[in-house]
């Protein structure tokens, strides 16, 4: 019976990719899709990425259509920096819970606190924050963009545990926000000593918006492309890993031989799981749900953003 229902899967999922492709060139439309979606996703996606290489792919993109298989503030990051583009989001529930823990009113609170400080903002966060950020940065860039911020002192939103990853790396005096993600903040030291006992010979990897007491045990600390990339060109052929589980479809990918073990079964980002093959058919069938950022917003948002992919 199993064997039966996984060949319908398979049979049904083949039909849908068809589709998918059809429509994808009916439409001039691109599929990019966050290292953390489902595997099938990913498959049919035309660029992997992490938030800040799948934003360059969208305002580099000369489709019309932008399909946006992420959460919802990836998807505003692409139609800021293309505002002429059609950006579709399979799944418009696939929020952030991360982004939602702050807010504008609170971050004009707190810049009225600091007057002098510069506020730089994760990636992960609504359109509306980005309108009130001076910079915006990525996992990956973080340490390069509060080196280039010409203010000592540093408003930090969102994420509480890389901000104090970021803030080893800097004299400037950080002002941290208390948001954090909830898939990365589960991971536990416990979690992380019972797997290096399970396996002796395993590098531990590890994505900085994880606890800092976590982090600090990682063989490799960095965002989800520096891990993957850590991965690919190590002689390690052993790894265990510390963020989200869809990452496993390119680090296995990219390196077939070696094995990978996440750190723990709880490393799923529910918001990112939302989006599937079914709903990537019916938002290009349909045209919708779209992505809409207000003008205003965008205009001033865009500029934290672009000051962000200046940054080398």
């Amino acid at each position: 019976m199993e064997a039966l229902a996984l060949e319908r899967k398979a049979e049904q999922n083949r039909e849908l990719k068809e589709r998918i492709a059809q429509l994808k060139k009916e439409r001039n439309a691109i599929i990019l899709a966050h290292y953390y979606q489902r595997d099938e996703i990913q498959e049919v996606a035309d660029f992997r990425g992490d938030s800040f290489l799948l934003a360059q792919k969208a305002a580099s993109t000369d489709a019309d259509v932008i399909v946006f298989c992420g959460v919802h503030f990836m998807g505003e990051s692409a139609k800021i920096l293309a505002p002429n583009k059609t950006v579709l989001i399979p799944d418009e529930r696939a929020g952030c819970p991360m982004a939602d823990m702050v807010n504008v009113d609170g971050l004009r609170a707190l810049k009225k606190q600091h007057p002098n400080a510069k506020v730089v903002a994760y990636i992960n966060t609504s359109a509306d924050v980005k309108s009130e950020t001076d910079i915006c940065c990525t996992s990956a860039n973080a340490i390069k963009v509060i080196e280039s911020v010409d203010s000592d002192e540093i408003i930090w939103v969102p994420d509480k545990n890389l901000g104090d990853y970021v803030s080893k790396f800097t004299d400037k005096k950080m002002i941290i926000w208390e948001g954090y993600c909830n898939t990365h903040d589960m991971l536990t030291v416990k979690d992380v000593e019972e797997m290096k006992a399970q396996y002796p010979n395993a590098q531990f990897v590890v994505h900085p918006e994880c606890r800092p007491e976590v982090v600090k045990m990682g063989d490799f600390v960095g965002s989800t492309t520096a891990i993957i990339k850590y991965c690919r060109e190590s002689d390690c052929q052993e790894f265990i890993v510390g963020t989200e589980d869809g990452t496993g479809y390119q680090l296995r990918l990219d390196s077939p031989n070696k094995k990978f073990h996440f750190a723990t079964k709880y490393l799923v980002c529910p918001n990112m799981k939302v989006n599937n093959l079914k709903k990537v058919v019916k938002c290009l069938e349909t045209n919708g749900p779209q992505i809409y950022v207000p003008p205003h917003v965008a205009d001033k948002a865009r500029a934290s953003l672009e000051r962000m992919l200046q940054v080398k």
